[in-house]
């Protein structure tokens, strides 16, 4: 199964729709939270596959984040946490490092996705692949969403 996983967008629909020809190609989305206002949600949708997405601490009007969610049957709002599983693999998702950490730790998921401090990153705790996309809002100067195979196990960084 392919995943892209991605976070932090912020409101830049410009970076979402340069983004779109990889969230195309994916068999689920993973939004690590930090997507900000309730327009998003239908461009995000807008890319096909299922999209499952965690709040971030910019994501402000939740009530409308909702709303425009539920306008769409491949869109799942999960809360602060989402505990999935995704072809064979069980996966956590979160917008904090200092949750993400602690799960990853835990020995009990396949895959740990987490954002909040915009900067890419993946590592393997045991048999977890802690990672965190980086972002697509790009106020650190790099756009980054990441993509995971789950089939082989391979994660890879994508600007």
């Amino acid at each position: 199964m392919r995943l892209l996983v991605l976070s932090d967008t912020h409101d830049n629909i410009w970076a979402l729709e340069a983004a779109m020809p990889h969230l195309r190609t994916a068999e689920a989305i993973l939004h690590c939270g930090d997507l900000c206002s309730p327009f998003m949600i239908p461009r995000l949708a807008q890319a096909g596959p299922p999209v499952h997405v965690v709040w971030g601490n910019n994501d402000g009007d939740r009530r409308l984040l909702t709303q425009q969610a539920d306008k769409f049957s491949h869109v799942y709002l999960h809360g602060d946490f989402a505990d999935l599983v995704l072809g064979e693999w069980r996966v956590a998702l979160t917008h904090y490092p200092e949750v993400a950490r602690p799960v990853a730790e835990s020995g009990q998921f396949r895959l740990v996705c987490y954002g909040h401090d915009h900067t890419a990153h993946h590592s393997q705790i045991g048999g977890t692949l802690l990672l965190n996309p980086g972002e697509v809002m790009g106020l650190l100067g790099r756009r980054t969403l990441a993509q995971v195979d789950t089939q082989s196990g391979l994660c890879e960084h994508i600007s």
